[in-house]
């Protein structure tokens, strides 16, 4: 027996008739005297077909048809209506509810057997779609998982080699992506930034901003290297670094992400040299006009620059980054850092 079938029906002979022509079918019956006990026995018994009487007290076989069929659990199982009424105007309201069928008494074996059938067939040719579509969604899934966890590796050996002809340690590049990472927790935490800082998006900026820089793969080593005393084509060189970043992103992102790894890097590359008041590059953006992600990055980076320095610890770069705030960076993201600064490394 490899098929239940649930039989409602608060009349013992027919509830009799009916386990006897399920059985000879071949499938398992499940009786059941009342709509109540009904609902009881699907979730245990997990039917393929539910063939239930209309008229019954208490719970009738519509308003059971109608709990089954509002409940996400069992709304795909099969309904099939059995009753002495044959008006055209029962049937509607049977089939309007979602049952499948209707079958009107008294039982005609052979009836009874060609509709139990066909439900049957149809309820595990349905079940089977199901499966292979979740089976399909898992596996697209997967690759797209996969290509993106590709497009990381890719963006990352890039970024590696940019911070080794910028002379920087792998250890600088990590304690800029945990200082990024404590700063949009301490905004979440804040009500000017708690609707828009939620934990995906501090993972995302954490694994993001170490490829602010990677536009630097198109610029010339000894410009890179070059401590001070860069000439003005120079720096219109070094300023490419945000465009050549951006192309990079938008070439590589060749498929629909899955999630906004993606599209919180490209903004992080573009506009993390934006200023507050619109002062920065590439595209002379100002105050909002600025992605978050990018505005964050900005702060972290400025900090880490100036901390960097021989002579220049957490009070004194905070104190520099005071006179800047309002101008190249974010005032409120600003008292934010200096909030939660001693949890920089």
């Amino acid at each position: 027996m490899d098929s239940k079938v649930l039989i409602v029906d608060d009349v013992e002979t027919n509830r009799l008739i009916l386990e006897d022509i399920i059985e000879n079918m071949g499938c398992e019956p499940v009786l059941a005297d009342s709509g109540k006990m009904a609902l009881e026995l699907v979730s245990k018994a997990q039917p393929q077909l539910i063939l239930t009487d209309i008229s019954m007290p208490e719970m009738d076989g519509y308003e059971l048809c109608r709990i089954l069929k509002s409940n996400e659990q069992t709304k795909q199982i099969p309904i099939v209506f059995i009753s002495a009424f044959d008006h055209p105007e029962d049937i509607v309201e049977g089939l309007s509810l979602g049952g499948e069928d209707y079958i009107t008494k008294p039982f005609v074996t052979e009836v009874i057997e060609a509709r139990v059938g066909v439900h049957l067939r149809l309820y595990k040719e349905k079940q089977a779609r199901i499966e292979l579509n979740r089976r399909l969604t898992v596996s697209v899934h997967e690759q797209l998982k996969q290509i993106e966890q590709e497009k990381k590796n890719i963006l990352y050996a890039l970024a590696n080699i940019v911070a080794k002809n910028s002379n920087e340690s792998k250890e600088r590049l990590e304690r800029f992506q945990k200082n990024c990472r404590f700063l949009a927790q301490g905004m979440q935490l804040s009500p000017l930034f708690e609707s828009k800082v939620s934990d995906t998006f501090i993972d995302t900026i954490e694994i993001a901003a170490p490829l602010c820089d990677i536009g630097n793969i198109g610029i010339p080593v000894e410009i890179l290297r070059k401590k001070e005393g860069l000439t003005e084509e120079e720096i219109a060189v070094l300023k490419t670094h945000t465009d050549i970043g951006s192309q990079f992103i938008k070439d590589l992102d060749v498929t629909n992400d899955y999630n906004d790894f993606m599209a919180v890097t490209a903004d992080i590359i573009r506009c993390h040299h934006e200023n507050w008041d619109g002062s920065g590059y590439p595209n002379g953006l100002s105050k909002d006009e600025i992605p978050l992600s990018a505005q964050i990055v900005t702060i972290v980076e400025r900090y880490c620059a100036l901390t960097d320095e021989p002579d220049c610890g957490r009070e004194e770069a905070l104190a520099i980054m005071k006179e800047e705030a309002g101008a190249k960076i974010n005032p409120d993201i600003f008292d934010i850092c200096c909030k939660i600064s001693r949890q920089f490394c």
